[in-house]
């Protein structure tokens, strides 16, 4: 860590500093500059106690880490992508995968029309929400076990993996029983008992970032899934709530490279909570696909007018294979199958 005194400390007061590093297990290595003295604790900053604390004493300006806040995510500690199996389907890896289905599972019927549909235009995994996080308590809240069974029928039907949301820990061990991927949504980005709770199920999670949250805090959510022995995590761009109004959220593309640079997790975009628009699913995609992106979670219903949640995001089944097929040449120009 780097510690910056004061101007004119006295030297009573650097060596009270420096007798504070060596006392939490660092060794100093003191800069004299012109006007300041920077002090530079060398040590591992994951097993000794943090020096931030000597922001609270009158000589001392400033603390900065060297290392990262996030140990087992960062890149760091695993400089290779990791790549995570869902039912033979490899994320991560050198194959795109797609994620369709409603946004909210209505019947048996709606459900298995769009997972048939998704599934020959070329997606691998049937996503769809049993249980629902609605901004308003009279808005529709899902079907819950119900739509957790349609799901499992989906699966059995057309062997397509499937993806839901969990919102509770009273819903833990219920939503592991049906789902191949357990996630977490952009409300529960930070509800880190939540996070645990997931992680100990033993199922990939995949980790939606919250409406306003900064980049490293979404990456330190996910620490939270691998500090609690669950390596299987993606993370998910799903759009920040910024001061635009012609878009439900901004799309921010520019958390793919960054997360590949700090990270060697997948990371899933999801181009219609991003926007809030289904006329921008299909640019969005290729904007995503081009920049590096592992996967796509997109939403797909047969009627899209006629949906009980967000229906002015969800493509119809027309659009989505039309979406597949303009996807193939920015897949391949991005050297992947």
């Amino acid at each position: 860590m780097i510690v910056v005194l004061k101007p004119k400390v006295s030297r009573k007061q650097e060596t009270e500093v420096l007798k504070e590093i060596r006392r939490l297990g660092y060794k100093p290595h003191v800069i004299r500059g012109v006007e300041r003295i920077v002090i530079g604790a060398i040590g591992d900053e994951r097993t000794h106690q943090s020096l931030e604390v000597l922001t609270t004493w009158p000589q001392v300006e400033q603390v900065m880490p060297v290392q990262k806040r996030f140990k087992l995510v960062n890149r760091e500690a695993h400089p290779d992508n990791s790549v995570i199996t869902v039912r033979g389907n490899l994320i991560g890896g050198k194959k795109f995968q797609v994620m369709a289905g409603p946004c909210s599972v209505e019947s048996e019927t709606q459900l298995l029309t769009t997972a048939e549909a998704v599934q020959k235009a070329g997606a691998t995994i049937l996503r769809g929400g049993a249980f629902k996080p609605r901004t308003s308590p009279y808005e529709f809240q899902g079907l819950g076990e119900k739509g957790l069974k349609l799901l499992a029928k989906a699966r059995r039907a057309t062997g397509l993996a499937i993806i839901t949301e969990l919102l509770s820990e009273a819903h833990v061990d219920l939503v592991a029983e049906y789902t191949d991927i357990i996630q977490i949504g952009a409300r529960n980005a930070q509800n880190f008992q939540l996070l645990i709770a997931a992680a100990r199920t033993g199922k990939p999670i995949l980790l939606k970032r919250g409406l306003s949250m900064k980049v490293e805090e979404w990456l330190l959510a996910g620490e939270y899934v691998l500090a609690n022995g669950n390596s299987n995590l993606m993370f998910c761009e799903r759009g920040i709530r910024t001061f635009e109004t012609y878009t439900r959220n901004t799309l921010d593309l520019s958390t793919i490279p960054i997360v590949k640079k700090e990270s060697h997790l997948p990371i899933v975009i999801d181009p219609s909570q991003g926007c809030g628009r289904a006329d921008l699913v299909i640019a969005s995609c290729k904007g995503a696909v081009a920049m590096g992106a592992d996967a796509l979670l997109i939403e797909v219903h047969p009627h899209p007018a006629e949906a009980w949640s967000d229906g002015a995001q969800q493509v119809s089944l027309g659009q989505f294979a039309q979406l597949m097929e303009e996807l193939k040449p920015f897949i391949a120009a991005a050297g992947r199958e």
